[in-house]
């Protein structure tokens, strides 16, 4: 078989396997979001956090992931494929990875056994699961202690706790130094975006990529999407709503996660490829799941040495640190501060563990479409999720005043910039935090422009 013929195959395969077998993927449940609604004076709140953790490692049934030696052929590679009666359902051509459909009489286990005693296989893996982990004129910007606490009441309810002065990431003394540039795209990788949502109107750079429904409008039929972008930059000083760590980034929505709250290893892993590709600076991963993945973290290696600032939530549920956190090479993992400058007692903590931010009662953006009755779009969510948005926005800003640093050297600007916090009351602390609760003031500055 020639060379021309060869890759008209692997497409023909790839298109066939799609068109007939629709993406039938093996989810769990959404863990963040877990939403609940109470009903408050003028907005929802909902609980972003992640549910009762069943930490068993979730895969599809269906599916591995498998990279075959360079050396091989396209001919070579389908005709092992077709051996095994495994179909490709896509490939990663950046890291030479195939999503690959496994026979039904066949699990993933026993196919695992037979492709890795394969001399042509580099290696091959499981298709693991992944979740979600959630001084401007903007008329809620009283509610958003992470940015200026002044001591004020938590939450926008009666009862709710009140903050401690000055427990907040120094935002407004950082605006003073740099609003963020225009031309700096941060990608947040999560269930999509809001595009209608009055404080998200023209932040986005077009309507990025839906990898879950295979098209080119990263629509949020979730919300959590949207709840993270806000946080990172909602349009502010505009007199309404919130505002965003970051006044003038962009957002790159790029959608992995799909209605019911969840997604697989190898719609993350194109994403990531995907965003770094489309010259994205900074990607925000407020999602992660609980297995390693060679393929995973190759993708994480290539945005990497392409210039991107990698940052990715740790997790909820006062576990190990979650993947792609866990990838200390290349990736900032993000724990968890509340409204006292106090360790959260459901943060995940970990030697990889670079930095915390604020994630407890976190205001920000919901979809207009979810919210009826008057309510504002906007909703109260707790998790390292929103605690990631932060630290991609501060991410942005540096890369703002300083375009020319590399990934490494923004990461431990944020790392050696951050306050100590409190992290005695909970077990683990002498592993939860190397550098303490990020601080914007401190990161901005020392690079400023002379």
């Amino acid at each position: 078989m020639n060379r021309k013929i060869g890759p008209l195959l692997i497409l023909t395969l790839c298109l066939t396997a799609l068109a007939a077998l629709g993406f039938a993927q093996q989810r769990i449940r959404k863990q963040i979001p877990k939403t609940h609604f109470v009903t408050g004076p003028t907005f929802r709140i909902v609980d972003l956090s992640m549910a009762s953790a069943d930490r068993s490692i979730r895969q599809a049934s269906d599916q591995v992931l498998v990279k075959f030696k360079s050396d091989i052929s396209i001919q070579t590679r389908i005709m092992t494929l077709s051996h095994f009666r495994s179909n490709a359902i896509r490939h990663i051509p950046q890291i030479d990875v195939y999503q690959v459909r496994i026979p039904s009489d066949l699990s993933v286990d026993e196919m695992l056994v037979l492709l890795q005693q394969n001399p042509d296989v580099e290696y091959a893996e499981p298709n693991p699961v992944c979740y979600t982990c959630v001084s401007p004129n903007d008329t809620l910007f009283q509610y958003q202690y992470a940015l200026y606490n002044d001591g004020q009441v938590i939450g926008g309810i009666p009862g709710s706790p009140t903050g401690k002065l000055r427990a907040d990431i120094k935002a407004t003394e950082g605006w003073e130094e740099t609003k963020g540039s225009d031309s700096i795209v941060v990608a947040v990788l999560d269930s999509g975006l809001d595009f209608d949502h009055p404080d998200m109107v023209d932040i986005a750079v077009s309507r990025g990529r839906d990898i879950v429904n295979d098209d080119d409008d990263a629509l949020d039929d979730l919300g959590h999407g949207t709840y993270i972008s806000s946080i990172i930059a909602a349009n502010s000083n505009n007199g309404e709503g919130i505002a965003g760590i970051t006044w003038n980034c962009k957002i790159l929505p790029v959608k992995v996660i799909a209605e019911d709250g969840s997604g697989l290893y190898a719609w993350m892993i194109e994403a990531i490829i995907w965003a770094a590709d489309q010259g994205a600076h900074v990607i925000n991963m407020s999602i992660g799941g609980d297995a390693t993945s060679q393929a995973l973290e190759d993708a994480l290696k290539y945005a990497y040495q392409k210039g991107v600032v990698i940052v990715a939530s740790a997790g909820n549920d006062d576990g190990p640190v979650i993947y792609p956190a866990a990838y200390d090479d290349y990736v900032l993992a993000v724990a968890a501060t509340d409204y006292n400058d106090n360790r959260t007692n459901w943060s995940n903590s970990g030697s990889q563990i670079d930095v915390a931010a604020p994630g407890e009662r976190i205001i920000g953006c919901y979809p207009v479409w979810a919210l009826t009755g008057g309510t504002l779009p906007y909703v109260f969510g707790y998790g390292t999720s929103p605690s990631a948005a932060y630290v991609s926005g501060l991410a942005a800003l540096i890369v703002s005043i300083k375009p020319w640093l590399t990934p490494n050297e923004v990461m431990d600007i944020i790392r050696y910039t951050a306050d100590d916090i409190n992290v005695t009351e909970h077990p683990g602390f002498d592993e939860f935090i190397g550098h303490g609760r990020i601080n914007m003031e401190k990161a901005v500055v020392p690079i400023k422009i002379k």
